[in-house]
């Protein structure tokens, strides 16, 4: 299995100059639509940088082959990451499936400097999901009532890591199929998945940080071995649209 993890484009969050304005579950900035009608355009179109290869090992004559293949797309149920998902699902022919567990860590919340302190959320109503992202899989999960349950308020660093290391064992029971997948996730999340797919132990020690909408690759054999082959691509980007 081939995966491919993708960070979301530039949120308005991502851009504020003072944190203390961000929002619970922000939109993409115009910079992050460019972006993520770039990563589109790329994922489809573009010459693969791995599907490169002559007959034999002689041989010098290259096939080229165009887009990346991938069969099934993943978002989370955070704003951003739907409307990321939603140029790459229409440039490939996918509907995007809603992924819970794969959303930033800490969850929907903000912190509130008065007296309330830290306040959940609980998300985009399934209702609200159905109407501006109508192709979308949506799961049970999601409901009338949104997706983050307000009394968590925000997720605790712990609980985060168990979460990407339950996604991690998920996606190693798929490795025993041949398909390409791909998921739109977030940078804090995207770190905590990979070292929970590489057997790292969580830490804060070591980052491994993600641009908006760079690409990382991963391929499962069936055996289990995991090969690493990049980390936090961005050719699809020129140097103005980097975030």
């Amino acid at each position: 299995m081939q995966l491919y993890i993708l960070r979301h484009a530039q949120s308005t969050n991502n851009a504020l100059p003072d944190m203390r304005d961000r929002v619970c579950d922000p939109i993409l900035t115009d910079l992050g639509q460019r972006q993520a009608r770039l990563l589109a355009q790329h994922l489809a179109e573009a010459a693969h940088p791995e599907q490169r290869f002559g007959v034999n090992a002689e041989d010098t004559a290259v096939k080229t082959v165009q887009g990346y293949g991938i069969a099934r797309l993943y978002c989370s149920a955070m704003h951003r990451a739907m409307q990321t998902a939603q140029p790459v699902g229409q440039a490939l022919g996918l509907k995007p499936e809603i992924w819970v567990d794969i959303h930033e860590i800490g969850g929907i919340y903000l912190d509130h400097p008065d007296e309330r302190g830290i306040v959940g959320y609980p998300g985009k109503l399934r209702t609200e999901i159905s109407e501006e992202f109508p192709n979308y899989v949506i799961p049970d999960t999601v409901t009338d009532a949104g997706w983050w349950d307000v009394r968590n308020g925000q997720e605790d660093w712990p609980t985060g890591q168990g979460r990407a290391i339950r996604v991690a064992h998920q996606l190693r029971k798929w490795a025993e199929t041949d398909d390409t997948i791909a998921i739109v996730s977030h940078g804090g999340f995207i770190d905590a998945l990979i070292k929970a797919l590489i057997g790292q132990l969580p830490g804060r020690g070591l980052v491994y940080h993600h641009f908006n909408t760079a690409i990382t690759r991963l391929d499962f054999d069936r055996d289990g071995r995991l090969h690493v082959r990049y980390i936090n691509r961005i050719p699809h980007l020129p140097y103005e649209l980097v975030s």
